[in-house]
């Protein structure tokens, strides 16, 4: 990759300073972090940068080095970047992400006792772009007596794709979030639809949902939202930390500049999961959070049945008892 110049660092550099210091959520860290990227500019920290990847990390950690927020960053991107649009890398990014992963769906598995696993990753990409392929996952599930939801490699994710997930997964109408957006100092509120395309899994059936630290943003939202809500059991690790929504700014055909200009706002805690992560109901080992999160349904399955004859829950004791094997290993039967 070509060395870049004196003047083209200086160019990129401030430019993220300025969109730092304008657009920021938090206008008094973004004035710092502007002042930081000036005096490190001043320095002569970024000559020593041979080219746009070496420059992205470095400019990354000074844009991260006041609060720590993980959705700033100069992010380096190998292939050359869309310049005419605002997010235009992303987009591009995200177009190549959703034909890898089945559209975001890569796993629908049918585990013992009616148990469902639904793995959403890497994204919860735009309706517009992977709707089909999400409703015919989330209609596949929807007759499971309990459901496993895989947000473990989740690391993103659109606010009314993690809504129409939820009208899934909710009886009624439901306020999810709300985002404060510093251009326009108004709040946006995101409520689960009262319709949802095809069956619905519902408000009342047992629900756990995995997550590591590699969760991060969107993923995180979807996780947060239902674990405020009471609506699941969240199991693994704390997440990644990044609650404040970011916009994209193309400054090199290799670099974008990611900046956060809105913050979550859940209207149960009254917070949000940045820099904390989400906090789990269950800790433990993410490589182990599938086979807690399937016992945990498959005694809740048997206790629900009570005595009325079912043969999802016959076949759940039978797991928890040991005769049938649970967890991953035997749960070859796909929806």
């Amino acid at each position: 990759m070509t060395q870049l110049q004196s003047a083209e660092i200086t160019g990129i550099v401030a430019e993220a300073g300025r969109l730092a210091a304008e657009l920021y959520v938090f206008p008094e860290i973004g004035a710092r972090i502007a002042a930081r990227l000036d005096e490190a500019l001043a320095e002569g920290r970024y000559a020593r940068a041979e080219d746009a990847e070496a420059l992205g990390r470095l400019v990354t950690e000074d844009l991260q080095s006041v609060n720590g927020d993980r959705h700033l960053r100069l992010k380096f991107h190998p292939a050359a970047i869309p310049t005419e649009q605002e997010d235009g890398a992303v987009l591009a990014e995200l177009t190549r992400a959703a034909d890898l992963s089945l559209g975001g769906v890569p796993r629908i598995e049918r585990l013992e006792g009616g148990v469902a696993l639904l793995k959403l990753a890497p994204i919860l990409f735009p309706l517009d772009m992977t709707g089909d392929a999400l409703n015919a996952a989330l209609t596949l599930v929807a007759r499971a007596e309990a459901l496993i939801l895989d947000l473990r490699e989740c690391v993103g994710g659109h606010p009314y794709t993690t809504a129409h997930i939820c009208g899934h997964l909710f009886d009624e109408p439901t306020h999810l979030s709300s985002l404060y957006d510093r251009e326009t100092d108004a709040e946006q509120q995101f409520w689960s639809p009262a319709m949802a395309p095809g069956p619905r899994f519902g408000g009342s059936k047992p629900l756990y949902v995995l997550i590591s630290k590699a969760t991060f943003s969107g993923g995180e939202a979807l996780a947060y939202d239902l674990q405020q809500h009471g609506r699941a059991v969240v199991i693994g690790e704390p997440s990644g930390g990044g609650a404040n929504p970011r916009r994209g700014f193309t400054l090199h055909p290799h670099l974008e500049a990611t900046i956060p200009t809105a913050r979550s706002i859940n209207p149960v805690s009254g917070g949000n999961w940045e820099g904390t992560g989400v906090i789990p109901d269950t800790e433990t080992d993410p490589a182990r959070a599938h086979e807690t999160a399937h016992r945990a349904a498959l005694a809740e399955v048997a206790r629900r049945a009570g005595d009325t004859p079912s043969a999802s829950a016959e076949e759940a004791r039978r797991a928890l008892h040991g005769t049938a094997q649970a967890g991953p290993t035997g749960a070859d039967a796909r929806l």
